[in-house]
């Protein structure tokens, strides 16, 4: 070491940035005309280093026999961070993961209708903060500007392609209005895919300022046509049954099909408007309004149900635009009509109320006459309400059937009796024209499920008699004891339509007539 020391130590190159060069040098080659880099020299005990490109040997020495040297000079560290500087370092903003989180925000405010602001909203920060303290959220406007706009081009890139794959499409339009008073047009496509499954999209919901005639919704339905290419799919459109609906899809020239729950709705309401029947609806509307707006009477219904043993059901209110509301809202009452009763009778409740009876023996007998009564269109109505599944083919065959179901009889009671008239006469002017008689009855006859007696065989062909066998007796040879070049009997599946699962006695009590 002694000797070691008597050598002159030079300093290494200028190339050699590294701080540890401070600490170390190397000695000349023997003839002195260049510098020895087999080892680097401790300047601080002139130990030799072996030096191999890297001064990770050169650190080691450093901090194992010259700790003292390191103060102020972090070369000796590690220079990875720790997992603590790690997980606070913010996700650098191009990252897969804060691409993936901040598309997630998109799809969030999409799916579930949200405001921009929500981004802003310091419950929603914090839940983000929690999930992943290292995402900085963007800003609102960067929302706007751009992530939003990318979603909707995405998407709407997926939808033209589902679209071009299928064969023939169906359209749904309808206007509606806004709790802000503005006014709205949104079309649906409708069409069965490649595998068989029914796919539905919404296109697009555009404001409509001008007024609502039919020659401005056949606009708004050509342009969506033409922006979409559905022309060659020969789109039939399904509207509800207002006027400028109608005479929009005639003056588009296209198939035009009313929406069958819509013709419910209708013939229903004009039930309901029956003098006997709407003064009964008023008065149970009252109560429930009533009960909605009291809390001793809220909490007097509470304390009668549980000591009756009803269950703890909340009285509701009807939405005059929607008949099954009106059905819902009377057959609660009657579930919790002894509940209501004892309710409105007691002290606390009389005390702040004088103008709310209950009803009479034959108010709560009516009551159920008109339950029973509409029975058969809430079936109806909830056996057109599949979204999975086609239901154009089903409208014709419960079209005829509530047509003889609404017929009265001699056992029906007056107020029955008025019900019954009111859907059987605007039953009976839905669907009189030819062209929707012949568009409906095509649709019922092509359905394989509206004939039990029709067997679809496993390569495509229909055969009658919806037998499990090609022909003969059923056949129960198994595959080990037939003999050899004979032929397995073809699988036949039978379908059956989606009204047969109904029985026709829990539809009309009474038989019907055909």
């Amino acid at each position: 070491m002694a000797e070691n020391s008597k050598k002159l130590i030079k300093d290494p190159p200028a190339s050699f940035h590294s701080k540890v060069w401070r600490h170390f040098g190397f000695y000349e080659t023997v003839d002195g005309k260049a510098l020895d880099k087999d080892y680097a020299i401790c300047k601080n005990c002139f130990a030799k280093i072996k030096y191999n490109s890297n001064t990770k040997n050169l650190q080691m020495h450093i901090v194992r026999y010259h700790g003292e040297l390191l103060s102020g000079d972090n070369e000796g560290k590690p220079s990875q961070p720790t997992i603590t500087t790690a997980f606070k370092a913010k996700l650098p903003f191009g990252s897969l993961r804060a691409q993936s989180i901040t598309k997630s925000i998109a799809k969030f405010i999409c799916k579930d209708l949200r405001p921009y602001s929500v981004v802003e909203n310091d419950g929603f920060c914090r839940m983000l903060t929690t999930l992943e303290p290292r995402y900085e959220i963007p800003s609102r406007r960067h929302f706007t500007d751009k992530v939003i706009p990318a979603l909707y081009a995405g998407t709407r890139a997926i939808v033209e392609g589902a679209l071009r794959s299928a064969k023939r499409v169906a359209l749904t339009c309808d206007g509606w209005t806004s709790r802000a008073t503005e006014s709205f047009v949104t079309i649906t496509a409708h069409f069965i895919d490649d595998n068989w499954d029914a796919q539905s999209y919404v296109l697009q919901t555009r404001a409509m300022n001008d007024s609502h005639t039919g020659a401005h919704m056949a606009e708004v339905l050509k342009k969506a046509v033409d922006e979409w290419k559905l022309t060659e799919k020969e789109p039939a459109v399904v509207t509800d049954n207002a006027a400028n609906m109608s005479v929009a899809v005639e003056i588009a020239e296209y198939p035009h099909v009313r929406c069958f729950a819509h013709v419910l709705n209708l013939a229903v309401q004009r039930a309901l408007k029956l003098p006997n029947v709407a003064r009964l609806l008023g008065r149970i509307r009252r109560i429930c309004t009533f009960f909605h707006r009291s809390t001793s009477a809220a909490e007097a219904l509470k304390r009668n149900q549980k000591m009756l043993g009803l269950p703890h059901h909340k009285l509701i209110t009807d939405v005059v635009v929607r008949w099954k509301s009106a059905y819902e809202m009377i057959s609660r009452f009657l579930e919790q009509q002894p509940a209501v009763t004892a309710a409105l009778l007691s002290p606390e409740v009389r005390k702040n109320t004088t103008d709310i009876s209950t009803l009479t023996d034959g108010d709560i007998k009516n009551t159920e006459e008109v339950v029973k009564a509409l029975h058969p269109m809430l079936v109806a109505t909830k056996s057109m309400c599949e979204e999975k599944s086609p239901t154009v083919s089903i409208i014709a065959p419960l079209h005829a059937q509530l047509l003889s179901g609404t017929l009265s009889t001699i056992e029906d009671a007056p107020l029955v009796k008025d019900i019954k008239c009111a859907i059987h006469g605007d039953l009976s002017k839905r669907y009189m024209s030819a062209e929707e008689k012949n568009f409906l009855y095509v649709a019922s006859a092509l359905d394989p499920r509206g004939n039990a007696d029709v067997g679809m065989q496993s390569d495509g062909n229909v055969e009658e008699g919806g037998s499990t066998e090609e022909s003969g007796p059923a056949d129960d040879t198994s595959d080990e004891d037939r003999p050899p070049h004979t032929p397995k009997k073809k699988e036949i599946r039978t379908y059956k339509p989606p009204w047969t699962n109904i029985p026709a006695c829990q539809i009309f009590p009474d038989p019907i007539i055909t």
